[in-house]
């Protein structure tokens, strides 16, 4: 028997789920999630690893349905991801509840940039539909898919929303593009909970450590930008919000306080600033995620506890040779292991 691919499964499911009704759809998912679980794959397996130590305490039994829970939530995002081209506006305003958008809106609004650091929460992908229009100009970043047409749909139909794509290919001068592309007024989403490459900044989460991807602050301080760490989580819906979105359920879209940026005299170069700022970001976003753990859809190892010792070695001496050339992803590598129907590590678009 051939292996499916993956690749061809998600071009099928952009063109057909978006047919199919809300009902049915979310109820296809849903089964998904609740086998897949039941068979203990092993995402779901790293999922309640995770869990376990973001979360510690846990009776087997609290974190058996901590991880099922997680698992709804994680394809719940999938069949949103496939239905958002069929969304009307309407219904998109109603599944979305933000709070402390105000000041962002006001930045913007004044013809600043401001640099959004999320992590794999909730449906970034419904809340950039909604921040191109509320926030200003959303500008991120895509991975390149395969097939290639599927890429190609993809960003045609964020660009039709009035996004800003930048394609992200590895040792392809992401950065310098993203620069580039952030002098315009807007928003900077950048998915950033998760990375292991040589810039990976480890950060404490918990007991234990966890790699975090340094693109937005590195982002941020390149070009003296607002650094603000958004949390977007679950929620049900009911009465009259219910029936706009044609949904029970919707997000939250919680944009924390702006991080300030570390002051130049504590450090001794520009790396060693992002990785302060890295870490006072991502400790703001964990704290908030810790009361939503559900919605943390981290099925991939990232904690260094679980990484390959001698990779991870590598990976440092690495960056340890490249200190003051320093020239960050703009965004995670949390695409690894894990297919998307869009680009995976891209601010709060896939």
């Amino acid at each position: 028997m051939s292996a499916v691919d993956p690749a061809r499964v998600f071009a099928l499911a952009w063109r057909v789920v978006p047919r199919l009704p809300g009902p049915l759809a979310r109820g296809i998912f849903d089964v998904v999630a609740i086998v897949a679980h039941g068979l203990r794959v092993p995402g779901v397996v790293q999922l309640e690893r995770n869990l376990d130590r973001f979360v510690p305490g846990q009776s087997r039994r609290r974190l058996r349905r901590l991880s099922r829970a997680g698992m709804r939530s994680y394809m719940r995002y999938y069949c949103e991801a496939f239905q958002l081209p069929a969304m009307t506006q309407a219904q998109v305003d109603a599944r979305v509840r933000a709070t402390g958008h105000e000041r962002i809106a006001a930045h913007t609004a004044a013809g600043e940039t401001v640099v959004l650091a999320l992590g794999h929460a909730g449906n970034w992908d419904l809340a950039g539909a909604w921040a191109n229009r509320h926030l200003g100009t959303v500008i991120t970043v895509a991975e390149r898919l395969e097939p290639e047409e599927l890429f190609q749909e993809f960003v045609e139909f964020r660009e039709s929303l009035g996004m800003v794509i930048v394609p992200f290919e590895r040792g392809g001068g992401v950065f310098r593009r993203l620069l580039s592309a952030s002098r315009r007024p807007g928003v900077v989403p950048l998915l950033a909970d998760r990375d292991l490459s040589s810039t990976g900044v480890e950060v404490p989460l918990g007991a234990h450590t966890v790699m975090v991807a340094p693109g937005p602050a590195a982002l941020a301080l390149a070009r003296n930008l607002r650094l603000v760490p958004v949390l977007i989580h679950y929620e049900r819906l009911y009465g009259a919000r219910r029936k706009a979105a044609r949904s029970p359920w919707g997000i939250h879209i919680h944009f924390l306080e702006e991080v300030p940026a570390p002051d130049r005299a504590e450090y001794a170069g520009s790396q060693e600033r992002v990785a302060a700022l890295t870490r006072r970001w991502f400790r703001r976003y964990a704290d908030a995620l810790a009361r939503v753990p559900q919605d943390w859809h981290m099925l991939q190892k990232i904690y260094t506890k679980d990484l390959d010792p001698e990779r991870l070695a590598r990976a440092r001496a690495a960056s340890q040779r490249h200190r003051g050339q320093y020239a960050p992803p703009a965004t995670s590598s949390s695409t690894e292991g894990r297919p998307a129907p869009g680009a995976e590590p891209n601010g709060v678009q896939r």
